[in-house]
């Protein structure tokens, strides 16, 4: 089973008006992993950057846009990938996993894809993915009405997961994070 776990920091919430500015993760393999990412990216010249969003992760435009190109990233990320993957083989792909990835994560990493002229996103990724957060819910929800959200920092938190709350919102951070949840709800450690 081949297995991308991921997260991805963003210059706002619109994957068709905003772009992607860290790509996190790690390939894992039949439960092993393979190799871990971290990919900063200077995001589409054409989105639009939320001052809002940035705050968030705590970078700078100027930060951003002296990142490595987007076409760069692209090809590194997609160069990753082969290694594991045979995108002529449709039986050969990985299941996308992250956390609320289903909603946000997948649509701005296909738009990324897009934006570097390949149509063929599914040729490396199933359809269906594997959302850590739809997986927690059924984890702890008896006691869901207790929590104040379903944010990735309270379900750690629930679960019983240390956090470290200054690295939020980092990419790298927050798929350490993905994986413990992960591993702690669908029982794999």
């Amino acid at each position: 089973m081949k297995l991308l776990f991921y997260d991805l920091e963003t210059t706002g919430i619109k994957f068709w008006r905003n772009g992607i500015h860290q790509i996190s993760g790690e390939v894992v393999i039949d439960g092993e992993t393979r190799e871990s990412f971290n990919l900063n990216v200077c995001p589409n010249p054409q989105c639009e950057i939320d001052e809002e969003a940035l705050r968030v992760c705590r970078v700078t435009r100027e930060q951003i846009q002296a990142y490595p190109p987007m076409r760069e990233v692209y090809e590194r990320f997609v160069a990753m990938l082969s290694k594991y993957v045979d995108k002529y083989d449709r039986q050969d792909k990985f299941f996308l996993v992250g956390y609320n990835n289903a909603s946000f994560d997948n649509q701005f990493l296909k738009a990324f894809f897009v934006q570097n002229g390949d149509n063929y996103f599914y040729s490396w990724f199933w359809v269906n993915s594997i959302d850590v957060m739809v997986l927690a819910t059924r984890h702890l929800m008896r006691q869901r009405h207790e929590m104040p959200d379903f944010k990735q920092e309270t379900v750690a938190k629930a679960l019983g997961i240390p956090i470290e709350a200054e690295k939020l919102h980092d990419a790298s951070y927050d798929i350490r994070l993905t994986r413990a949840i992960y591993e702690r709800v669908a029982g794999e450690k």
